[in-house]
């Protein structure tokens, strides 16, 4: 029997039967355009939701969202980054602080567009980011160009089986260590947080 490492938090889902009170988001990304564009088009009063890309690195990411965090209040402080070409400790240390920060993560080792590919197939075998945007150019039969600002509603049909792929995913990993564990995402406990405020 494997033993559960406390370094890093276990996510397991939340079920959530009635509508809850409305809440605030502050989503700060790693990207500039490509994650800000796919929440952006979330249905969900942009009240509700504050988005912004910086384009930093992952520890620095943090750091930007406390500024931003403590200029307003927000229900929900998430933070999205992928492992890209960060260091292993860059990578793990931004999680870590998160945690601390009271922030929530969604990660993607290596890729964000691992997140899209999962509403597809089921992966968990590491490949580069250019096999990524090869296999989603295939899977959704047009050109996967980065930063689109349709992909939300090309993948919106499918986005319970991304979930439930992603799910499995993470089992997979005992103990979890995200910067190690290629291919991995948190991306959906994202999603099924926005999901509850769709109007």
């Amino acid at each position: 029997m494997s033993r559960k490492s406390n370094t890093f938090r276990s996510y397991s889902p939340r079920k959530i039967n009635t509508r809850e009170v409305r809440q605030r988001f502050l989503i700060v990304c790693e990207g500039e355009e490509t994650e800000p564009n796919y929440f952006g088009n979330f249905r969900v009063p942009k009240i509700v939701i504050h988005i912004q890309g910086l384009g930093k690195n992952p520890t620095n990411l943090v750091k930007e969202i406390k500024k931003l965090r403590d200029k307003e209040d927000y229900d929900q402080v998430w933070c999205v980054f992928d492992r890209d070409s960060w260091t292993a400790n860059d990578f793990n240390s931004a999680i870590l602080k998160t945690q601390q920060e009271n922030f929530k993560v969604a990660y993607s080792n290596e890729a964000f567009e691992l997140w899209y590919l999962l509403h597809f197939d089921f992966v968990n075998t590491g490949i580069s980011r250019k096999n990524y945007e090869e296999k989603l150019t295939k899977r959704l039969g047009y050109k996967y160009q980065k930063n689109s600002d349709s992909i939300y509603n090309d993948l919106i049909d499918k986005q319970n089986t991304a979930i439930k792929n992603a799910e499995n995913l993470l089992k997979q990993y005992d103990p979890q260590n995200p910067a190690k564990d290629n291919p991995s995402t948190t991306v959906h406990l994202l999603v099924k947080e926005l999901n509850r405020f769709i109007t």
